[in-house]
C-alpha cells in the first residue's frame, strides 16, 4: 500500500453529560479528516488495527467532571478520542525498529498517526502460546493488571474469604473471578451480572461457586441467599444501586476494592443514585479503597509473568470466550464502544478494524 499523507479521525464535538449521542444536531463524535506531519526522527507511521473500548473512556470525556479531579489529561473538544490500540508499523525513522512490527500505544480513534517510538510498546513473542494479540488490550493487558492489583492488593483476598464480584462477566470482573478462585484460592466466589447466559458462562467457564443475575425480579433475594452469613470481599466494578445493596452484605472489616461505575457514568449530577446504606460502613467498619492500574506499574512486569504462568497452567482461561470481537469499518467505532453501555459484550470488547 502506498504511505498515507492524511488520516481519518473520530474527534470530540460535544462533551456528554447523559448517554453519548452518535446522531442529531449535536452528535458526541465527529469524523474528521487530518493530514498527518511527517515522519521525523525516533518516529514510526503506524496503522490502527484493533482498539481497546472501556468504560473509563466516558469519563475522559465528561462535561461534569472537574480536570482537576480526574487520574488522567480529559479528551478536549476538537480532539481525537483516546483509546489504546493494537498497530503495525508502517514505515519506521526509529533504530531498531522495522516495518510491520507489532506495538501497543495510545493511538486514539485515528486509523493511523505518527508517533514517537518511545510511546510504543512491541507486542510480547506468542511463541508457544495460543492466544490472539488483541488479548493485550484485555486478559493480558491493563484489564489483566486491574484484576490482578484490584482484588490481590486492593481487596487482598485469600483462602479465608468469600469474594463478590460485580460485572463479573465483563472484561475486567472475568479476570477478577478466576484470579479469585484458581490463583488466591478463595474459599467461596459470587459473581453478579445480567442475564441466564451471563451467568452460566461465570459459572460453568469461569468457575465462579455462584452467579446472581440483576436483571432477575428476584436478584435481592438472590444475592442474599448467596452471601448469607455476609462476606469479607467485594470488587465492584459498577457502582450504583448494587454497591448500596452491597454494603449490607459486608461483614465487619471487609474490604471493597472500588474499581469501576458504569451504572453511573452516563447519569448527571441530579440523575445519580447515591448512596443509602453509607452508614453500614461505620457501623461495620467497612474499608473502601479506589484504585487505578497505573498505581501499579512498577510491579506490572512481574504480575504480567504470574498472569502469563497461570494461564500456561490451566488455572486462568484466555480464549475467544473471553472476549468480544467486533469486525468493523473505520465509521464503526463510536458505535461499537457504544455496545458497553448496552450490555452487549461478553469479557473484553474490542473493535477489530477491517
Amino acid at each position: 500500500m502506498s504511505v498515507p499523507s492524511e488520516t481519518r479521525q473520530w474527534v470530540l464535538s460535544n462533551k456528554p453529560t447523559l448517554l453519548p449521542t452518535l446522531s442529531g444536531p449535536s452528535p458526541t463524535f465527529t469524523n474528521q479528516t487530518a493530514p498527518l506531519p511527517p515522519l521525523a526522527s525516533d518516529h514510526l507511521l503506524l496503522q490502527t488495527l484493533y482498539l481497546s473500548n472501556d468504560p473509563a473512556q466516558r469519563g475522559w470525556i465528561s462535561a461534569n467532571i472537574d480536570p482537576s479531579r480526574l487520574y488522567t489529561t480529559p479528551v478536549e473538544i476538537g480532539s481525537p478520542m483516546n483509546a489504546r490500540g493494537i498497530c503495525k508499523v508502517l514505515k519506521s525513522n526509529a533504530k531498531g525498529w522495522e516495518e510491520g512490527e507489532m506495538v501497543l500505544t495510545y493511538c486514539g480513534w485515528s486509523e493511523y498517526m505518527v508517533l514517537e517510538a518511545a510511546k510504543c510498546q512491541r507486542l510480547p513473542n506468542l511463541e508457544g502460546f495460543d492466544v490472539g494479540i488483541s488479548q493485550f488490550l484485555g486478559a493480558l493487558g491493563g484489564t489483566g493488571l486491574t484484576a490482578w492489583f484490584g482484588i490481590k492488593d486492593v481487596a487482598r483476598a485469600g483462602p479465608e474469604d468469600t469474594v463478590v464480584v460485580s460485572g463479573a462477566a465483563g472484561a475486567t470482573g472475568s479476570m477478577v473471578v478466576q484470579i479469585a478462585k484458581h490463583i488466591l484460592g478463595c474459599k467461596r466466589v459470587v459473581g453478579i451480572a445480567g442475564g441466564e447466559a451471563k451467568c452460566r458462562w461465570v459459572k460453568e467457564h469461569l468457575g465462579a461457586d455462584a452467579c446472581v443475575d440483576y436483571k432477575s425480579q428476584n436478584f435481592v433475594d438472590d444475592l442474599k441467599k448467596e452471601t448469607e452469613g455476609f462476606v469479607e470481599v467485594y470488587f465492584d466494578n459498577v457502582g450504583g444501586e448494587i454497591l448500596d445493596l452491597m454494603l449490607t452484605r459486608m461483614k465487619r472489616y471487609g474490604r471493597i476494592a472500588a474499581c469501576g461505575a458504569v451504572a453511573e457514568y452516563n447519569k448527571d449530577k441530579t440523575q445519580g443514585y447515591g448512596i443509602k446504606n453509607w452508614f453500614e460502613v461505620i457501623s461495620n467498619r467497612i474499608e473502601i479503597k479506589g484504585f487505578i492500574v497505573w498505581d501499579f506499574l512498577a510491579q506490572a512486569e512481574e504480575a504480567m509473568k504470574e498472569l502469563v504462568k497461570a494461564t500456561k497452567q490451566g488455572k486462568i482461561k484466555i480464549d475467544a470466550g473471553n472476549e468480544t470481537v467486533v469486525e468493523t469499518g473505520f465509521e464503526g467505532v463510536p458505535e461499537t464502544w457504544m455496545k458497553l453501555f448496552e450490555g452487549g459484550n461478553r469479557g473484553k470488547l474490542i473493535t477489530k478494524l477491517v
